[in-house]
């Protein structure tokens, strides 16, 4: 029996470890993949306070994990599939379950992330693998020379079209608006550099070609203009999905899959917090993640105590 157990270790979850570890908690992360999150999946993070210049997201992740396993909680390599609680002693107790066997702990807290949303649009599905990616970090060398599209407006986006241009011949922008979602800076930054194209107000309709991507069917949203631009990748950033399927029907969830949380990160089932990225919020960052996990933590502490 655990005091708490956290699912996922991305940075909110390896953020509550930490907090839970300096509260003396009997506390296990259970993770599927590795730590680190989505946070991985870009090569740095330029604006987490502390490290002027940026940090690559490898060290940060290896640093958040080294402060993990200094204040005594350990990391097992576990998919939850289910969890669901019954009372003992007046209190719940929750049930874990994994493929490889069941845990049990006092609370928990859910920090289990999202993943890419994917456009939904013709051809997506045909290409993936075949041209179509969702991490540039994973997949931008095999672009090298090449011409390749980026679509979305926001940090991620642009972040990943200014790495691209390491690789790639020409990057082209797409973005349903004319303003960028992102912060200005990174704007800024993508503007200056001679590589990446913009075509915005306009939307992919459809990406296209025979065994691999060829090219891709762009409208403009104003005039009804289409044009298809010739390229060997498409790389999509559009947003992000939470893993949260495995716990329908036992926590609250707007109609996106995130979970509700008040402002202590407590969710709809008494004893279960949530935080980072699978939460319901109105900015998903690391450092906003990781604020969410150590509140979870402390409220979490606060719980423990009174129940």
């Amino acid at each position: 029996m655990y005091d708490l157990i956290i699912v996922g270790a991305g940075p909110a979850g390896l953020a509550a470890a930490l907090y839970a570890g300096r509260y003396r908690l009997n506390t296990l992360i259970l993770e599927k993949m590795a730590a680190g999150g989505q946070i991985v999946l870009s090569p740095s993070i330029e604006n987490f306070p502390g490290f002027p210049g940026g940090i690559s997201t490898e060290e940060l992740t290896a640093r958040f994990h080294k402060q993990v396993e200094d204040s005594g909680v350990k990391i097992e390599i576990a998919e939850v599939s289910a969890v669901s609680s019954h009372i003992e002693g007046g209190s719940p107790v929750f049930d874990i379950k994994t493929e490889g066997r069941p845990y049990q702990a006092r609370g928990v807290v859910v920090a289990v992330g999202a993943r890419a949303k994917p456009l939904g649009i013709a051809g997506e599905t045909k290409f993936i693998g075949r041209g179509i990616s969702y991490c540039a970090t994973c997949d931008a060398p095999l672009f090298r020379n090449k011409d390749v599209a980026v679509i979305g407006g926001g940090d991620r986006a642009i972040e990943e079209a200014i790495f691209l241009t390491g690789y790639a011949r020409t990057v082209y922008l797409v973005h349903r608006r004319q303003e960028l979602r992102a912060s200005q800076i990174l704007v800024e930054k993508a503007k200056s550099i001679a590589k990446i194209n913009f075509l915005l107000d306009s939307a992919v309709e459809e990406i296209q070609g025979q065994d691999k991507v060829e090219r891709i069917l762009v409208k403009n949203i104003k005039t009804n203009a289409a044009k298809q631009v010739s390229c060997q990748g498409v790389f999509i950033f559009v947003g992000i999905t939470p893993n949260t399927d495995f716990l329908k029907g036992f926590l609250e969830m707007d109609e996106g899959g995130f979970i509700v949380t008040d402002q202590q990160m407590k969710a709809s089932t008494q004893g279960v917090f949530a935080c980072g990225d699978c939460r319901q919020k109105a900015l998903y960052q690391v450092i906003t993640a990781c604020a969410d996990g150590a509140v979870a933590a402390h409220s979490f502490h606060k719980y423990l105590v009174r129940t």
